[in-house]
């Protein structure tokens, strides 16, 4: 089970801070790469920048293995806590994002073996009226639900958040065999236009701006601040 908070690997320079760049914006236009050094080097607007960039994506595969909103949330929180807390475990021969996938995907595997605050259910109609749109988005999402696990979270991955086979391999620990074959097995218990409803419903298992928000505000204030550099003992 990955843990909230690593050991770190050796001593942590004493005046490490955390450093703001301009605004958050021209972060968010820099590549991975520049900002996991950044990140690296205690700078939160990278950190922040990051964590913007791939919520989504670990909100939505995180929420495809618990089919719970609050939970998901825990397992994406962990996920970046793992992440930031140290960045040498990450390598650069892969892509960051499916790194960072893993790990919510772990996490959300985690919390599901624990049972800790496990969904009564999937949700229902309470007799509310609701827009169409919105019933059409709970529709999708139960429909989704109802899919075994192992097929549905390939299925998130692959038609809903529109990653590749390759990287979707990458981002559950598969072969890309595997995704294809799980991919038509999802597709045969499915009905024919679930993939053009899925394109014309907007916001299905995505993650709303106030819980991006409170899983951003959360990440930085748990992440120690001056330590978000861990040294490995074998750096030069």
């Amino acid at each position: 089970m990955l843990e909230t908070t690593l050991p770190p690997h050796g001593l942590e320079p004493a005046n490490l801070q955390l450093r703001r760049t301009p605004p958050a914006s021209s972060a968010d236009a820099l590549p991975d790469l520049l900002l996991i050094e950044r990140s690296r080097a205690g700078d939160e607007r990278a950190i922040e920048a990051l964590i913007r960039r791939y919520g989504r994506r670990l909100f939505r595969v995180a929420r495809s293995v618990l089919l719970d909103d609050e939970r998901a949330e825990a397992a994406v929180l962990e996920a970046y806590l793992a992440a930031f807390g140290d960045l040498n475990r990450y390598e650069p021969t892969g892509k960051f994002a499916a790194w960072l996938t893993r790990l919510a995907f772990s996490q959300a595997r985690a919390l599901q073996a624990a049972g800790r605050g496990a969904p009564k259910g999937a949700a229902t109609a309470n007799g509310a009226e609701r827009e169409p749109a919105e019933s059409e988005r709970l529709e999708l999402e139960q429909t989704l639900a109802a899919l075994p696990e192992v097929f549905r979270t390939v299925y998130v991955l692959r038609m809903i958040e529109g990653i590749s086979g390759i990287e979707t391999a990458a981002c559950l620990g598969l072969h890309e065999t595997t995704v294809r074959t799980r991919l038509f097995r999802a597709h045969r218990r499915l009905s024919a236009d679930t993939p053009q409803r899925l394109r014309s419903v907007a916001g299905v298992l995505d993650l709303s701006a106030a819980r991006l928000e409170r899983i951003v505000g959360r990440a930085l204030a748990q992440l120690p601040h001056g330590s978000m550099l861990t040294i490995s003992a074998s750096a030069p």
